[in-house]
């Protein structure tokens, strides 16, 4: 092979080699030192933290015949074997391919059987939270008694999906995010050994943009070279991660404190014109924000974060922009990256947003301007004058219930009808702001095309078993949804709230979390759409309505069908109550139609 990536070449190979997890391989390497090792592991932590890593040098440590004080030698047939992937003893497996009760059986059997060259059969199953129910039962027997020569070492990045009883059996570690200091250092040892020159100020923008991990670090660093012709420099890094250079997001964000709307949009333009996206340089704001605020509170915090590159102009905008305004800016930056997911022009929502944050507090900028006549008079004056008006309504507003609780009083004692239920209002719906619910119909449309019975029922007959593989906060999230159509490629699942229906339409992790669970069970991923369940009749009858506009025909098989039949089905309810006796509405209007049995006599 002629080229490999930089994080393959430079993969851990000894304990000391793994970055930023020093808790973990000392506790490990002490385990085989004394002689302490368990019969299964679970690594856990978020991507590109070390756990295949950690998980093979542990592997090599435990069966290598020259390892000293717990690392491998690296140098014996063994460890070489297991580096290159040839030790039949050491089997890898990746579970989100290999997920199904008899691959997990078949490994179970061959567990029985003694090692052929090392001491210990090892089994490292990776991304094993996408095990099935069926397979984490099949392996739990085997962990609670497993033979002496065979360790299992899991690794997950999700490690709320693995049963409980899983978890109890096994040791677990927690990776943690490797800090960009650490990045940072790990990068610097790489290119001297390569002796390839850098830029400092890149390689801290690489180590940002890599989020805690080292394997994102060197995939992005391996970018960079390949664009600048093994060359590291700040513009290079800067177009390779797609980052807004600080000086832009600094004058862009003076503009604004000052409202400075022409010069404010002008930014954008010359940062959408230099290629930049729009999505990254909206969170590039927020996190600049964050920044502020942090600074304001504690300097030092975010020298250690930014790495040491804070610029004079940063440091210009903390003194001069008030706390509260930040947090306005915020707030309207998250809604506008939360609109702009489901937006072809981008652009139009930032100069939208730009034009909203260099408008907003200006009246309060303006000491200049006229203040209400009102002011003029003393504190005391308007306090006094307040509470007579007050005083003046709340007499006002007792008179006017006295009043009403007499002429009801009068009217029940008449005997000829009841005002009582006539003069409560019927019960309606709690109000859960639905017209702030925002439905992308374009999503919607498309997945009723195609929307089958069989989707549908397949869909609801595996809907308890895919809430039941989420965690508490999204499966409770998620108890007050289901679905109500759906295709191979969609399904469109309602909310009882619309307030858990915009939380659930802005939750990413939980989309993907479904995602997985459906792949695991029906081994294909179809979108969802979410919707307020009190919008989907307007939206289905909406939906025929224009399929019989444009001359189509709706499918009997389909969701869609049931559509005209509800719409008859309230017709015959709304002919019903009109035939209904008029003692019989009033009480069905008091008690509710769930509690009221009409019989004839």
């Amino acid at each position: 092979m002629s080229y490999q990536a930089l994080y393959r070449v430079w993969r851990p190979q000894r304990f000391d080699d793994v970055i930023g997890q020093d808790v973990i391989t000392t506790t490990l390497k002490n385990a085989i030192v004394t002689n302490q090792l368990s019969h299964a592991y679970l690594f856990a932590g978020p991507r590109g933290t070390g756990k295949t890593s950690a998980a093979k040098i542990l592997a090599k440590a435990i069966n290598c015949p020259n390892q000293k004080d717990g690392e491998p030698c690296n140098e014996c047939e063994i460890c070489e074997s297991i580096t290159n992937g040839t030790l039949n003893d050491v089997i890898e497996i990746d579970a989100a391919s290999n997920n199904g009760v008899e691959e997990i059986r078949d490994v179970r059997d061959k567990a029985k059987y003694a090692p052929t060259q090392a001491t210990y059969k090892v089994y490292i199953i990776d991304e094993v939270h996408m095990l099935s129910t069926g397979a984490f039962n099949a392996l739990l027997k085997t962990l609670e008694e497993p033979p002496a020569h065979v360790i299992f070492i899991l690794a997950t990045t999700e490690p709320q999906k693995i049963p409980a009883t899983i978890i109890s059996r096994v040791q677990r570690f927690d990776f943690k995010r490797i800090t960009a200091n650490d990045i940072l250092g790990r990068m610097e040892f790489i290119l001297n050994d390569k002796e390839i020159d850098y830029d400092d100020k890149a390689l801290k923008v690489i180590a940002k943009a890599a989020e805690g991990g080292m394997r994102d670090a060197l995939s992005i660093l391996d970018q960079v070279l390949s664009f600048g012709f093994d060359k590291v420099t700040y513009e290079n890094a800067l177009q390779v991660t797609g980052s807004v250079t600080k000086s832009l997001l600094s004058k862009y964000l003076t503009n604004v404190v000052n409202h400075d709307v022409k010069d404010a949009l002008s930014d954008v333009r010359q940062m959408l014109e230099s290629g930049k996206d729009a999505a990254r340089f909206v969170e590039d704001l927020i996190k600049y924000c964050q920044d502020i605020l942090l600074y304001q509170q504690s300097p030092e915090m975010v020298e250690e974060s930014e790495l040491g590159v804070i610029n004079e102009e940063f440091k210009k905008l903390t003194s001069i922009v008030d706390a509260q305004r930040v947090y306005r800016m915020i707030v309207d930056l998250n809604d506008i990256q939360n609109q702009m997911r489901y937006t072809m022009h981008p652009d139009v929502y930032l100069d939208v947003l730009t034009v909203k944050l260099s408008t907003d507090n200006q009246q309060a900028a303006n000491p200049a301007q006229p203040q209400p006549a009102v002011q003029t008079a003393s504190a005391s004056n308007v306090d006094n004058q307040l509470v007579q008006q007050l005083k003046n309504q709340v007499a006002s507003l007792q008179k006017q219930v006295e009043e009403l609780t007499k002429n009801g009083v009068a009217s029940n004692n008449g005997g000829n009808s009841i005002s009582e239920p006539a003069r409560r209002p019927a019960a309606k719906k709690p109000s859960g702001s639905s017209s702030n619910a925002r439905v992308n119909l374009t999503k919607i449309y498309p997945v009723l095309d195609n929307a089958t019975r069989q989707d549908l029922t397949n869909i609801q007959n595996i809907w308890d078993e895919l809430l039941s593989g989420l965690d508490v906060t999204k499966r409770a999230l998620m108890n007050v949804s289901k679905p109500v159509a759906a295709s191979h490629d969609g399904v469109v699942v309602s909310f009882e709230y619309p307030f858990l229906f915009q939380k659930a339409s802005t939750d990413e992790e939980l989309q993907d979390a479904l995602g997985n669970g459906l792949d695991r069970i029906l081994s294909y991923v179809p979108d969802f759409v979410f919707i307020p369940a009190e919008q989907w009749p307007e939206i289905r009858k909406g939906y025929i309505v224009a399929q019989k506009n444009s001359g189509k025909e709706v499918r009997e098989e389909s969701e869609n069908s049931s559509v005209e039949n509800s719409d008859q089905n309230d017709d015959n309810n709304n002919e019903k109550q009109d035939n209904e006796p008029k003692i019989v509405k009033q009480a069905t209007q008091l008690f509710g139609e769930d509690i009221i049995d009409v019989k004839d006599d």
